[in-house]
């Protein structure tokens, strides 16, 4: 099984990005998707600084894909989607029904990350026609949907990757409106930038002081983070390609060492990672709500 590591979905600096992914190039994964997902107000990195960083990490022997932005609202955002299209050096992650149009008028393959909604054979095997080459479960999904896709896969005879987010804060939802700029009573359009001031997102809670909702501009998260580190596994055995593992700003390269362990068979699967604050959680996976863990 191979491990990647997924978009920053937070919003950094430029220098903090090009420092995280200086060490990212040495971490045991094996594929590094690169671009900004979420917001089109991000400029800290222009499509040439991910090109060039595109190039540094495959030289360091990295399967690289480019990612699309989520949501897709204005004319200039069709202008950076088509930009990322037009280039054919490296595979293009689809996450919006655009950019696939997109990368189908421009005849280049893609894959699908996990905002796609894919739920069934029938969209897969439609998307394969068009230029697929791998895809992502969406968050909600668990390993009873997957095993009836991956069985539906094989019987009609088609080979996609398929790739489950495995670490991280789940994306979960997106919007027109900035919730950060909102928090902090700013408009979308003048919102000064206080995600900067957030590299995990803002955390939302409940009256009872639960961690319910990571806010990061237009996007919504869980409070909760997702760890299917000792369902490895069972994923390989099922014939997942790929365990996704989100970015953070600290602690990554522990997340990694041990997912990498894990994947090789050296440790334990229920070996737990108390590396943070927030709780984790599984109940997607088992078809259990989102915030639940299962032991």
């Amino acid at each position: 099984m191979k491990l990647s590591l997924g978009p920053i979905l937070w919003f950094w600096s430029k220098q903090t990005v090009f420092d995280f992914y200086s060490k990212a190039a040495e971490w045991p994964v094996d594929t590094i998707y690169l671009g900004e997902a979420v917001c089109a107000r991000r400029r800290e990195l222009k499509p040439d600084d991910w090109f060039a960083l595109a190039r540094d990490l495959r030289a360091c022997g990295k399967e690289v894909v480019l990612s699309t932005q989520t949501l897709i609202e204005s004319e200039a955002d069709l202008r950076r989607l088509r930009r990322i299209c037009e280039q054919d050096d490296f595979l293009v992650e689809a996450n919006d029904q655009s950019a696939v149009q997109v990368a189908v008028r421009h005849q280049i393959p893609f894959v699908t990350g996990p905002s796609m909604n894919i739920y069934n054979v029938a969209s897969l095997v439609v998307l394969a026609k068009q230029g697929l080459r791998g895809w992502s479960l969406p968050v909600e999904l668990g390993k009873d949907t997957l095993q009836q896709l991956l069985e539906g896969l094989s019987a009609s005879g088609l080979e996609l990757p398929a790739e489950v987010f495995s670490w991280g804060f789940l994306p979960l939802a997106w919007s027109s409106r900035c919730f950060t700029a909102r928090h902090y009573n700013l408009p979308k359009d003048n919102c000064e930038f206080r995600c900067l001031q957030h590299p995990d997102g803002l955390a939302l809670r409940s009256r009872e002081s639960e961690e319910l909702f990571r806010l990061n501009g237009i996007s919504t998260l869980s409070g909760a983070r997702y760890d299917l580190m000792r369902e490895l596994p069972d994923m390989a055995r099922m014939g997942v390609g790929t365990a996704r593992l989100s970015p953070e700003l600290h602690g990554m390269e522990e997340v990694i060492a041990r997912f990498d362990q894990v994947r090789r068979g050296l440790l334990p699967e229920t070996d737990p990672l108390t590396l943070v604050e927030a709780p984790p959680c599984n109940g997607y996976w088992y078809g259990k709500p989102g915030m639940a863990q299962v032991l």
